[in-house]
């Protein structure tokens, strides 16, 4: 018996002895500075050391980025406060200006006569391009201003359902809004053009205004009045500009951009996406509440005479001399 408790205190001499040996040897080591070390580090890619992955991607080796991080802040203050108030404030401001200013009603009333203006087909590509236009307003509004104006009240598990909804929304209805952005812009694009009696029709704010010196001022106006032009071309450059960066950030794998020109195209799609829906608020209201009879045009494709007569004279007249008037039977 003494025998073994000569040997187990032997071993617990050598495990007592070896551990305040590595105890001293750390007390008399260099202690590293976790600062100069992450500074070396930093210095080192700033200078372009690169990595390994597996990765194949052009960026696969490099381990951070380069761009300014202020543009985050860009995103976060600005972008998101904007696309707020064009949504929002828009529809205020319209609210506001209707019960002070009233509707453009028509002065001869409605003729009970419906003409020829929109083809099936033109109404179906102005609504493949409409519908998916106002889901991605709103899911985009939630996903770039949400988590700064909409999370702090709501809970956690109910943001975190609302976020994967808007994404995988927003995500689907890209393509048809696509599709419809090119459609119209290629098919419509005739009608559109710029024409001098515009000028007039901006500076009597088309005959919408029910006081004052421009009341009962009805302008010139084609196909298209000035508005309506003004609306399309901001709609085709900006949906141009909204469907390249968005082409860039729904198929990364596809594209491989690096991750700068990512964050550049989130931003220019932020900043297209507040332009966009600005004017798509103004010709909504313009459409469905300020001009008596215009949403019928999108729904029939036929608008009532006296409709036509008064915000389109140029166009009506032109329909009645070349015998292409048609009216719905």
């Amino acid at each position: 018996m003494n025998k073994w408790f000569k040997q187990f205190g032997l071993v617990l001499a050598l495990v007592v002895g070896t551990v305040f040996s590595a105890l001293s040897f750390a007390q008399d080591a260099p202690v590293a500075n976790p600062q100069a070390t992450e500074g070396q580090i930093w210095s080192e890619l700033q200078a372009g050391a690169t990595g390994y992955t597996t990765s194949h991607g052009e960026f696969h080796n490099q381990p951070i980025n380069s761009y300014d991080l202020r543009v985050l802040e860009l995103r976060s203050d600005w972008l998101a406060p904007a696309l707020m108030a064009a949504l929002f404030g828009m529809i205020i401001i319209f609210v506001l200006f209707i019960k002070v200013n009233g509707i453009s009603k028509l002065h001869h009333g409605f003729s009970g006569k419906m003409v020829y203006r929109w083809s099936k087909f033109d109404v179906s590509i102005h609504w493949l391009g409409a519908i998916p236009c106002l889901l991605l307003i709103l899911t985009g509004l939630t996903l770039l201003a949400g988590r700064f104006f909409f999370q702090p009240y709501l809970g956690e598990g109910f943001w975190a359902g609302l976020v994967y909804g808007a994404k995988q929304i927003h995500d689907f209805m890209a393509i048809p809004f696509m599709i419809g952005w090119a459609l119209m812009t290629t098919l419509w694009a005739k009608n559109q053009l710029p024409k001098m009696y515009d000028v007039k029709w901006f500076l009597v704010v088309g005959g919408y205004i029910n006081f004052g010196p421009f009341k009962g001022k009805h302008p010139d106006a084609g196909f298209a009045n000035a508005g309506e032009k003004m609306w399309f071309w901001a709609f085709a450059l900006f949906g141009l500009i909204i469907s390249a960066s968005g082409m860039l950030l729904l198929f990364p794998n596809l594209f491989e951009p690096s991750r700068t020109l990512s964050l550049i195209a989130l931003v220019l799609h932020s900043v297209s996406a507040i332009v966009i829906c600005a004017f798509s608020i103004v010709h909504i209201f313009m459409a469905t509440v300020m001009s008596e009879g215009g949403m019928e045009c999108m729904v029939s494709g036929y608008c009532d005479e006296n409709w036509a007569s008064q915000h389109h004279n140029l166009w009506y007249d032109e329909i009645k001399e070349n015998g292409t008037l048609k009216y719905r039977e």
